[in-house]
């Protein structure tokens, strides 16, 4: 797992069925509004005429596929992938979606999650002669599926005995050469929603993904539901929904989803505008200016500048075209990265005190860095806010959440963190605050990494 000062996306999947065709370039523009979920691979797998055939690599989208390769991969369905290695090593072997051939046929396979039973689940697979090619959980998925198929009437039924094998967090897509299925685990930890255009009918990860080809949002799949679509009709296997209680992963609001997204109901823009209101309530400060740290940071910061009374402005340019800094896979590299994705716009901070609005501080390296940044532009104070309370313990469902030993958290007070990131002042969302960001979703949240209570047994 590599070292990173900021917490590291899961992943993000996108699939399509159009009678229509051309399915690969829906994938390509609904993966690109994705880009946000993991920018370490990506992956498209068509089913032209019962055949899957894929195209895969690491990098951007933009930087993995052209207009040649999208010409090729024709087909009347798709489904896509991005990808941040929570499990497995970063690596082209890894990049999804998978495509497993066995003797049913063949599926393609992509999933945003971690299952905290892989372990259990490899063991099991590798006494029946299973052999790995890649270091990722979703291979286990795949296996358990075309395990499962052998003795069930359809793929769609597999899939449903699979789910019975896993133990977290999964969205998953599942392609067979007749049919495209959309599952989610019973907990609903991670987003998966349904749209349509026209006669296609699409699975995203984030309502954002079916804005950017045209679709319009039907709904959320249920946590435990299995969703089929072949030559455009729907079914739903509600087998094991409703079997366990409904725990989104509250870090989808205040930092993983896009801000035009709508998850479960609660638009995202909205949760951490409410972040930065009761964070402004719960710590506020004499200051002249409020910034946001981009771009999970810029709406907290408007909802703190819009409590306190404090004008919010524009306090750093950030470069496009560089990613997250915290996926790049290795630690000097995202030190680099660090030093050319922001600028201090002087005109805002020279001479000011200023508060700092970030979305989470989780090793306080990226902070103290920003912070240095503010007082060489002439910052005269810098006062920092986290719109997210502070992490005290790992995540097991597809955050790269780190070990405690490396949570600043765990190993200073507030004062010791205030000192480490050369603050004038520090203030943390508390956990009270956190559970009224989302008053219009239609679910609860998962807050393991913060409280300590995971809504799943781990072994810690």
């Amino acid at each position: 797992m590599p070292y990173n000062s900021k917490i590291g996306e899961e992943c993000g999947v996108f699939a399509i069925y159009d009678p229509e065709g051309d399915c690969a370039r829906s994938a390509y523009y609904g993966l690109y509004a994705l880009q946000h979920r993991g920018q370490e691979s990506c992956g498209i797998a068509v089913n032209n005429n019962r055949d899957i055939t894929h195209y895969k690599d690491m990098g951007l989208v933009s930087d993995v596929f052209n207009d040649e390769i999208l010409t090729k991969l024709d087909g009347k369905m798709a489904v896509g992938h991005v990808r941040y290695s929570t499990t497995g090593e970063s690596m082209r072997e890894n990049a999804q979606p998978l495509v497993l051939r066995y003797v049913k046929g063949n599926i393609a396979l992509a999933h945003n999650g971690n299952l905290v039973n892989k372990d259990a689940l490899s063991d099991e697979l590798s006494v029946t002669g299973a052999i790995f090619q890649t270091t990722t959980d979703t291979e286990m998925i795949a296996y358990t599926i075309a395990k499962e198929r052998l003795k069930s009437k359809t793929v769609e039924e597999a899939v449903e005995k699979t789910i019975n094998h896993l133990k977290g967090a999964f969205s998953l897509i599942v392609m067979s050469p007749q049919k495209l299925i959309a599952a989610r685990d019973p907990w609903g930890f991670r987003p998966l929603c349904m749209g349509r255009r026209g006669d296609a009918v699409i699975f995203a990860s984030e309502t954002c993904a079916l804005d950017s080809v045209g679709a319009e949002f039907v709904r959320d799949i249920e946590p435990g539901e299995i969703v089929v679509v072949k030559d455009g009709d729907i079914k739903s296997i509600k087998t094991h929904v409703g079997k366990k209680p409904h725990t989104m992963c509250i870090f989808e609001y205040l930092y993983f989803a896009r801000p035009d997204s709508v998850i479960e109901g609660q638009s995202v823009h909205d949760s951490r505008l409410l972040a930065g209101k009761y964070l402004a309530r719960e710590h506020p400060a004499d200051a002249d200016v409020v910034i946001g740290v981009p771009d999970s940071g810029l709406s907290a910061a408007m909802g703190y500048a819009a409590e306190s009374g404090i004008p919010y402005a524009t306090g750093f340019v950030k470069n496009k075209y560089i990613g997250r800094t915290f996926i790049q896979p290795s630690q000097a590299m995202r030190e680099n990265a660090v030093r050319i994705k922001l600028n201090v716009l002087k005109s805002t901070v020279e001479g000011k005190r200023v508060v700092m609005v970030d979305d989470t501080i989780v090793r306080g390296t990226t902070s103290k860095r920003i912070v240095s940044l503010l007082r060489k532009y002439g910052a005269k104070e810098v006062h920092v806010r986290s719109s997210a309370p502070p992490f005290k313990w790992p995540c097991y469902f597809g955050t790269d959440i780190p070990s405690r030993d490396q949570l600043l958290a765990c190993r200073y007070d507030m004062d010791g963190i205030k000192e480490l990131i050369g603050a004038d002042s520090i203030g943390f969302l508390s956990i009270e605050s956190l559970k009224k960001i989302i008053p219009d979703a239609h679910c609860h949240y998962c807050d393991g990494c913060i409280s300590g209570k995971y809504p799943v047994e781990v072994d810690i």
